[in-house]
């Protein structure tokens, strides 16, 4: 009773990156429908043609830098972060990855790769360490575990769906976690 009644005096306090974290993230605000399948470009512009309900989504502190931001490397090469924040609570970048199909372990060494690259040119003095999100449709714990293992801790997979589920449906997927852990 009492930490709850702290926390609706307090609100939601956010004292490290993880704090930030939604798990899933919805975006029924879209208006897409579960079964309707889109390119990872479409679910951008949905998102940025929506910025402001996106942000609330987000969560508290986060400020709009940019969306397919470019990083170059060895002068020539070019790479393209889908979506730039600046949470201003944390003090630090935070780099959002859409992808569209389940977490691989490749996402997080690119992930890793864009965190490094704002930790070193981008950051200032006064800023924290960048924070990395992948957004994807799904994730298992198992690749989870080895692709972010040993990698920055402000280095995170969460996934998103597009509309909050019915009574029935919000039952059978607490029966199935349910079930995954008996097993």
């Amino acid at each position: 009773k009492e930490k709850v009644y702290e926390l609706s005096k307090k609100g939601h306090t956010i004292s490290s990156p993880a704090d930030i974290l939604k798990e899933p993230y919805v975006f029924e605000f879209l208006g897409i429908k579960k079964e309707k399948d889109i390119l990872e470009s479409d679910l951008e512009k949905s998102l940025i043609n929506h910025l402001s309900s996106f942000l609330m989504e987000l969560g508290k502190g986060f400020m709009y830098v940019g969306n397919q931001v470019r990083i170059t490397l060895d002068n020539n090469t070019h790479y393209y972060v889908d979506l730039v924040f600046y949470n201003k609570i944390l003090r630090s970048y935070v780099l959002i990855d859409l992808k569209m199909t389940d977490m691989k372990p490749e996402y997080a060494g690119q992930m890793n790769m864009y965190i490094n690259y704002y930790n070193k040119e981008i950051r200032d003095e006064v800023d924290n360490e960048t924070i990395g999100i992948i957004l994807c449709k799904g994730k298992k714990e198992v690749t989870m575990e080895y692709a972010l293992g040993g990698l920055s801790n402000r280095l995170f997979a969460s996934t998103y769906t597009y509309y909050i589920p019915n009574k029935e449906e919000l039952i059978n997927e607490v029966e199935k976690v349910l079930n995954e852990k008996d097993s």
